[in-house]
């Protein structure tokens, strides 16, 4: 049974999220400030964080920074920050996904399985080239002239959809699809964040992508 840890400071906002994710089939646990979801997830860890944004003194943008230093557990923000900036900040991060409040707990559910099966690798028995990127789909490994490149699930994800079809153009809404699984409307302005963070990650010189390359007023394809 996964576990779930969520951290907000507001208790109503807890326990409806906890009683719903517990209903769902869930193990949860909760923290109401950033210095004991650090201390939660170092004890004791998750298999992901439902993450507000809006947390007082170590915020959730702070909290973000400390897991992703540690590791690639999944993140998802809850927040109810209306500033794009905000939301395109913790992507860049390594957040995996939003939810923006007032928000409907089906929804965070549906977001939450979709994160998971993406970090499990969803049993995908299947090797990707595209040029000299190898993904190794079933371990979530990604090498560029044999070199590891370390991406999130989320950017994997991403990455491997693009590379089962190298060269074709991709838009936004449909990278967005393919990575949430679930048909909510979407952010998609999401999808240039992930793609900074993989080219500063993938790229000799990201500001010069010969990988992930831009198609203006369209979207992005990998390169073949």
């Amino acid at each position: 049974m996964p576990q779930i840890l969520i951290v907000d400071d507001e208790p109503k906002i807890l326990r409806l999220v906890h009683d719903f994710l517990e209903a769902s089939g869930f193990d949860v646990a909760s923290a109401s400030s950033g210095e004991e979801a650090l201390m939660r997830v170092r004890t004791d860890p998750p298999d992901l964080v439902v993450l507000d944004l809006g947390l007082p003194g170590l915020d959730g943008l702070d909290v973000t920074r400390a897991i992703r230093r540690a590791g690639d557990l999944p993140i998802i923000m809850l927040t109810a920050r209306d500033d794009e900036t905000d939301k395109l900040i913790g992507l860049e991060l390594g957040a995996d996904d939003y939810v923006t409040k007032p928000f409907s707990p089906r929804e965070l559910v549906a977001r939450i399985r979709a994160v998971l099966r993406r970090h499990a690798g969803a049993g995908d028995p299947e090797t990707l080239r595209a040029g000299d990127l190898v993904l190794d789909v079933p371990r979530m490994r990604v090498t560029r002239d044999g070199e590891p490149v370390d991406l999130t699930a989320t950017e994997f994800s991403l990455l491997a959809h693009m590379a089962r079809q190298p060269g074709r153009v991709f838009t936004r809404s449909q990278l967005l699809d393919a990575i949430h699984g679930v048909a909510f409307e979407s952010y998609e302005r999401a999808i240039d964040a992930h793609i900074k963070n993989i080219r500063r990650k993938l790229e000799r010189d990201p500001r010069s992508p010969r990988h992930l390359v831009t198609v203006y007023g369209v979207g992005y394809r990998l390169a073949e």
